[in-house]
């Protein structure tokens, strides 16, 4: 069988470099493309390295992509390039965009959390929102998906099943968050400095304002079918990969417990530790998995809940190459059957 071609735009980001590490070893995927506009001309083993020892396609501009040969575009641009960008591709092209430009369903509320209009409402209103445990069928269907905040995906996996059974009080979600500094992206910028990062963490986005917010919103009140608002506040580590999501709310814990692992039983990337586990962002660097442990406060009806994945790959590349792995018609687990990295 012939393996599906796929284009990656946006390729010298963190997320591009993930997604080209994933797409080579994939059994049914080839790189034909590759697009970078301000590394045009340059082999991506000049960018990265690391991927020096890859057979690769030298990095274009998007616009000298032949897509009539290309079956899927991961597009790893910045947010509010993307809209512009895809609305340009052949509207007959899977793409799986991993920037924020589709992931709010309304309008309005992308304006009011990004600060500018939507710049391509036709194709907002066929986006599928990229969370594959939650919209595997939707997913299969589209022509456009978009990938998840990593945050998101980090506290929406142990919640989304919570809120929808009921097993906890809806205005009683805090969602305390770590991340890695890859999370912020590959641009320079003095805050990302070694000497400001290291020794030292930070919160940021207080009181509500970092823009993942609305994605938790925007989910959590889909599953309850009535509003609902967290409390989310991340920090920044000093680490390269990797969120640790702290989750504290109210509800029985053994019944909280049972409905994850109910849920997650079948799913291959999701599991659901022992009562008293708590996993470590070690647990899954480098894998497309997401580890939930769930343990009682010593206060009764209260239970704390910690959530890992790598945000490069669950919470970026990894889940992006899962649905395409879905649009295309291939296995759900098709190259990204990796174990963690440890140590």
């Amino acid at each position: 069988m012939d393996k599906a071609r796929i284009a990656i735009i946006g390729a010298s980001g963190y997320t591009g470099a993930e997604l080209v590490r994933l797409v080579t070893t994939h059994p049914g995927m080839r790189i034909a493309a590759l697009a970078a506009d301000r590394n045009a001309g340059k082999p991506l083993a000049e960018i990265y390295p690391h991927l020096s020892h890859l057979d690769l396609p030298t990095v274009v501009k998007t616009e000298e992509i032949d897509f009539a040969g290309i079956d899927l575009a991961f597009c790893g641009l910045p947010h509010a390039t993307a809209q512009a960008v895809i609305g340009g591709l052949p509207r007959d092209l899977k793409v799986v965009d991993l920037s924020a430009d589709f992931r709010l369903r309304d309008p309005k509320i992308y304006e009011t959390w990004y600060g500018h209009e939507h710049h391509a409402l036709d194709l907002q209103a066929e986006a599928v929102y990229g969370l594959p445990e939650f919209y595997r069928e939707e997913i299969r269907a589209t022509r456009l998906c978009a990938g998840t905040g990593c945050f998101v995906v980090n506290g929406l996996l142990p919640l989304v099943p919570l809120v929808e059974k009921g097993v906890i009080d809806l205005d009683e979600i805090v969602i305390d968050s770590k991340t890695g500094i890859t999370g912020a992206g590959r641009s320079s910028a003095e805050w990302k400095l070694f000497s400001e990062v290291t020794a030292g963490t930070k919160a940021y986005g207080l009181g509500g304002t970092h823009r993942h917010t609305s994605e938790f919103d925007q989910e959590l009140t889909k599953a309850a079918g009535r509003e609902v608002t967290v409390m989310f506040t991340p920090h920044l580590l000093p680490m390269n990969r990797g969120i640790l999501g702290t989750i504290y709310v109210k509800g029985d814990a053994d019944e909280i417990q049972a409905t994850l692992a109910t849920r997650y039983a079948d799913e291959p990337f999701v599991q659901v530790l022992p009562m008293g586990s708590a996993p470590l962002t070690q647990h899954v660097t480098g894998s497309n998995l997401c580890r939930i442990g769930v343990t009682p406060d010593r206060r009764k009806g209260r239970a704390v809940i910690v959530s890992v994945i790598d945000n490069l790959v669950k919470g970026a590349s990894g889940q992006a190459v899962q649905c395409a792995n879905l649009m295309l018609g291939q296995p759900e687990t098709a190259g990204l059957e990796l174990a963690p990295m440890f140590p």
